[in-house]
């Protein structure tokens, strides 16, 4: 049975309120529109209308008709998403990713308890094993489809078997913090395709949330959020961030009994003595992914 307390995302997205989208905006100029995405919203248009995707509610809402993401965000992630309003900016931006002069930085909870810094240096590829074509693993270096990924997970607080981390992302590959993650034996919490069984994944799109996810999963959604993006190496002096989210700091209340105060503090100075000095571009190719790197 769940613990009446323990108080969760709604396990359906339910559509965007216009009022809430407004309440989203971090940052608004001439080229740029700057949102704090929830952990429930898909990005690109979906078949229940307008309102179920960001993109939609930007057009309906906000009356923007060329947008282009310059990243993206799985739906279940949330924090900082960069819209360009116009094909340069977008574009510019897009190359400065490829180049990896944008730094990235985001928040996760993890299960288990991690002991320290811990940098990740791991090709990743295709995992043809388990039987969902998106989902992502460790592979050789070298092998088909092999691409080089580095994440740095390090610990801001421990308890009750969870770790509240934050993530440096120095690639940007399809679900690189969650398959570094897994590989770790450090799983997101919530994650339904990292987690323990992928088949959760297809389920929930089948059938929604159901007494499997219930038994087997903490959260409704995967705990990634997005806490910064600076693109100042990119030639735009701007860093964005994100606050940690509602849901997640109840979860870090009750599991890892962590103040939501002192969680929003850990993440912000994390994110203050990583962005301190010039965003690291490491050699290998450039990136080449179109999903989302959380």
């Amino acid at each position: 049975m769940r613990d009446p307390l323990d108080i969760r995302p709604p396990p359906a997205a339910p559509l965007v309120d216009p009022a809430d989208l407004r309440r989203w905006i971090l940052f608004e100029d001439e080229q740029l529109l700057v949102l704090d995405k929830p952990g429930w919203l898909v990005v690109h248009p979906s078949k229940r209308g307008p309102w179920s995707s960001l993109a939609g509610a930007v057009r309906e809402g906000l009356g923007i008709g060329t947008i282009r993401f310059v990243y993206r965000l799985d739906r279940e992630t949330s924090g900082v998403i960069i819209l360009a309003k116009d094909e340069a900016t977008g574009s510019r931006l897009q190359k400065a990713i490829g180049r990896r002069r944008v730094g990235k930085v985001y928040g996760v909870l993890l299960e288990g308890e991690l002991a320290g810094r811990t940098e990740v240096a791991q090709a990743l590829g295709p995992d043809p094993s388990a039987g969902v074509t998106v989902k992502q693993k460790v592979v050789e270096a070298g092998a088909a489809g092999a691409q080089a990924s580095v994440t740095v997970f390090q610990p801001l607080a421990r308890g009750g078997g969870f770790t509240l981390a934050g993530v440096e992302l120095l690639t940007g590959r399809k679900h690189q913090i969650r398959a570094h993650a897994e590989w770790l034996g450090h799983r997101v919490v919530g994650d339904k395709l990292y987690g323990p069984d992928p088949r959760l994944y297809l389920e929930f799109a089948t059938a929604g949330w159901t007494a499997r996810h219930e038994a087997l999963l903490p959260l409704t959604r995967q705990a990634v959020h997005c806490a910064a993006i600076d693109l100042r190496a990119a030639g735009l002096d701007r860093v964005f961030t994100a606050p940690w989210p509602a849901e997640l700091a109840r979860f870090g209340e009750r599991r890892l009994a962590l103040p939501a105060p002192e969680a929003q503090r850990l993440i912000d100075e994390f994110v203050a003595r990583r962005l301190a000095g010039p965003w690291p571009a490491p050699g290998g190719e450039p990136e080449t992914s179109t999903g989302s790197s959380d």
